[in-house]
């Protein structure tokens, strides 16, 4: 593009200082900031993030900083304990989980318990883990031995975990302190945390509206200051949309990276499990301890890639001294052209295309492409994981799992026995070719299809989160399909078993004026965790001004 100008058309200039600071503004035919002024500019937005974290909020998701390392800084300098941050937040939890219903069980004690470990490990002069102090939640269809494990339905009432998840004990190996589980849909099928027996969570940035789902409880705890960080499960949208209803960061891996062991299974081929943080640097964090060794038994874990090595996702994470005015320089972004057409909410394309031009501005290429498959992920994937759940809740007939002396017809709720119901049908005798076996091929061309990006070189795919922002409790409970719909920019991830990260984005007005937070789904190359985390870390920071000025939802609980 010439000087000046973007692929969307001219650069838009900004006046802030921190623009000046962050982004690529060209001056007079220049592609670069004046070197006499870049110092100052810089020192102003550090000034500005200063600003921002003493804002009087309930909760600040918006710096873009790590609060993990924030607070596991504080605790190994003895500024504070562990045990005073846990309880700070477990009074937040107390005070706000009545109204928000994000969490359906915490373990108070267990977690001082944790904690006073922790303080007790450091005046020892023991080294602490990376995550030491942290206090994390989980969504309740991830196994722990303390408390029930319900995956949100009556038939699990009374489960109790003879082990610990994989995934959790990693975790607990680096040090982190459990509050408790959260809601979720039941067996992770819905996308508002609404169709789950333990009742409905509702969005901290408007308690009318849905969290999304089916990790809404998840993305609600983090967003509203109840926990540092949580982890949900992914099968087609399952963490990232709630993140974009909810304004935090949401990461799903590459299928096979993360271990599925002590997870409730929805449909295995798809079923992931990812962190949910307020930045992108946290979600690095929580990725490096969930993918750190082998389990228990000293035996390679058969749901995910035996790791050659430790992986520190955190290592090429650039920090904000060293932040350039064009951090994505070389970077090459496509944007697929199908996912900001017909059926998504012009703010939420608006919000889509203002990152993009951001994207250009801190020294990105970001292509229009197009993807012909894109539409057709959506029918394949609800065939293909509807077929694999009815044959996984089988095994909930009251005798090897279940409340005894209840019946599916009782113990499921309407979702669940909805989606059991097609997925058996899609199975049956004289259908299966028809169906399922048709769904397997076009699951094979939407791999092909997206992964032919990557080989064209680019380093991400754009794409909205959702095609439209939270929407009303209840708003599409009637309309199966249309709740369906609103995973379409997020299932032909799932299908291609791609990593995926869902960053903040922006703002646009629900319909009934209030400002819900907007997110942006960026796409990697398989395995390609670290650099989809480089990248988006490099984006979140400077596009503070941006893309995160006043990111704070308003006390409402």
């Amino acid at each position: 593009a010439p000087p000046g100008r973007g692929r969307w058309g001219p650069r838009r200039v900004s006046t802030s200082p921190m623009a000046s600071a962050c982004v690529h503004v060209p001056t007079l035919g220049s592609s670069g900031l004046k070197t006499s002024t870049r110092v100052d500019r810089r020192s102003v937005f550090h000034r500005k993030r200063g600003e921002c974290r003493n804002r009087k909020v309930s909760h600040v998701t918006s710096c873009s900083r790590s609060l993990i390392r924030s607070i596991g800084d504080k605790i190994r300098r003895g500024e504070t304990s562990a045990e005073e941050v846990t309880k700070s937040y477990l009074a937040t939890l107390a005070k706000s989980n009545e109204k928000l219903g994000s969490f359906v069980s915490v373990t108070g004690v267990g977690a001082l318990a944790s904690a006073r470990a922790v303080d007790q490990a450091r005046t020892r002069g023991e080294k602490l883990g990376p995550l030491a102090g942290i206090p994390i939640a989980i969504k309740d269809n991830i196994c722990v031995t303390e408390g029930f494990t319900t995956a949100g339905s009556k038939l699990l009432a009374n489960h109790k975990s003879p082990y610990d998840a994989t995934v959790f004990t990693q975790l607990k190996n680096a040090g982190c302190v459990l509050l408790g589980k959260t809601n979720m849909d039941e067996f992770g099928m819905g996308s508002t945390t609404g169709t789950g027996a333990t009742g409905k969570t509702k969005n901290p940035w408007d308690l009318s509206r849905v969290p999304g789902g089916s990790s809404g409880g998840s993305a609600a705890a983090v967003a509203s200051g109840q926990c540092v960080a949580a982890l949900g499960s992914d099968t087609g949208g399952s963490i990232r949309q709630p993140a974009s209803f909810c304004g935090v960061v949401g990461l799903k891996p590459t299928f096979g990276l993360v271990s599925r062991h002590g997870l409730v299974s929805y449909a295995s081929s798809f079923d992931c499990i990812g962190p949910v943080t307020s930045s992108v640097e946290d979600a690095a964090f929580l990725l490096t301890a969930m993918c750190d060794g082998v389990d228990d038994t000293g035996k390679n874990d058969s749901t995910k890639q035996t790791a050659e090595a430790r992986v520190d996702y955190t290592a090429g994470l650039i920090d904000l001294e060293n932040l350039t005015s064009r951090p994505l320089a070389g970077k090459r972004f496509a944007l697929i052209k199908e996912t900001v057409g017909h059926g998504v909410d012009q703010g939420v394309i608006d919000c889509v295309i203002n990152c993009a031009k951001e994207m250009e501005n801190l020294g990105a290429c970001v292509d229009v492409v197009s993807c012909p498959t894109f539409a057709l992920g959506l029918p394949a994937y609800y065939i293909l994981a509807l077929a694999e759940a009815s044959s996984n809740l089988a095994r909930y007939d009251a005798v090897r799992y279940g409340v005894p002396d209840t019946s599916r017809t009782d113990g499921f709720g309407d979702e669940v026995k909805r989606r059991v119901l097609m997925g058996s049908y899609a199975l049956s005798y004289g259908h299966s070719d028809a169906y399922y076996g048709r769904a397997q091929a076009t699951q094979t061309l939407v791999e092909m299809d997206l992964g032919s990006k990557f080989t064209a070189g680019y380093h991400a795919l754009l794409t909205p989160a959702a095609p439209s922002v939270a929407y009303p409790i209840d708003a599409k409970q009637d309309d199966p399909l249309a709740m369906f719909a609103g995973d379409a920019m997020t299932v032909n991830v799932n299908l291609a078993g791609l990593p995926a990260i869902v960053i903040r984005g922006g703002f646009s007005l629900a319909s009934n004026g209030t400002q819900m937070p907007v997110g942006v789904q960026m796409i990697g190359k398989p395995f390609g965790e670290a650099e989809l985390l480089a990248n988006a870390h490099a984006f979140e920071l400077a596009t503070f001004d941006t893309v995160n000025k006043e990111w704070a939802f308003r006390e409402t609980f």
